[in-house]
Parts: C-alpha cells; structure tokens; sequence
C-alpha cells in the first residue's frame, strides 16, 4: 500500500517574473544595471492550500453579486482586471527585490496586479496557477 498523501502538492511556488520579451526580471543594482544576484520573484500559494480555496471563493462570490446587481455576468475589462488581481494579491505570500512607489504587501500587490502596461504579470501568474505541476515536490526541486 502506499500512502496517497506522497502525492500531495506543496503549498507555494516561487516564480521569477519575465518581462514582456519573456526574458527573466532582476532588480537594478548600484550601477543601475541589472543585478543577477536580485531575482524579482513573486511566492504564491497554490491550489492544494486554504488561501487559495478562500481566494477562489471570494471571487466566485464577487461574480455572483456582479451577477446579482447587473442582472447579468459580462465583466467589463476594468471588472476583469480588478477581479484579477484581487484574485492574485489574495494568492500572493510576497514579492522578492520588486518595488513600486513605497508600497508593501497587499497594496504593492495590487499595484502590479491592477496596471495594464504590466499585463504581463498577472498573465504570467494565471499559466502558472493554472498548473498543478508547478506545486509538485519534483517541480520544487528543479
């Protein structure tokens, strides 16, 4: 017999962010260069974790009430980028060597998850939740 709980997935993920040319983000050294040694990674919970089943939740409920209010379920893309990236920072244990402005946590979160030219992030953090895989103990070690 085997113990079915060897299979279970770990609770985070690291992900280095890649910029809009899918080349890896580091943050600026002394020189104003990228630093290599400064990964600008995002650490979020993934689908085996409670914070992620309140998470899903909260925006099932959000879309109900959308629902509720509006008689109807279209999002508009202002909805759909808000809803997204409530979805997200509620996901997101923390940043690594990321700033904008002077904000922290949920706010610098948002920040990132809600702006347009930065698209690319959220889009980046969807395939990535979306995948199992990448919350695999053999996901972890590679």
């Amino acid at each position: 017999m085997t113990n079915l709980k060897k299979y279970a997935l770990v609770p985070t993920a690291i992900h280095q962010l890649r910029d809009g040319n899918d080349d890896p983000m580091f943050a600026d050294g002394p020189d104003g260069k990228p630093d290599e040694s400064k990964p600008m990674n995002v650490h979020v919970f993934g689908p085996g974790t409670k914070v992620y089943a309140k998470a899903k939740a909260a925006q099932a409920n959000r879309n109900m009430d959308r629902y509720k209010k509006k008689g109807k379920s279209d999002l508009t893309a202002e909805d759909q980028t808000k809803d997204t990236a409530d979805f997200l920072a509620a996901v997101t244990d923390r940043f690594e060597n990321i700033e904008v402005d002077e904000l922290t946590d949920k706010a610098l979160h948002l920040a990132v998850y809600s702006d347009l030219e930065l698209c690319f992030i959220p889009a980046q953090l969807d395939k990535l939740l979306s995948d199992t895989a990448n919350f695999t103990k053999a996901s972890q070690a590679a």
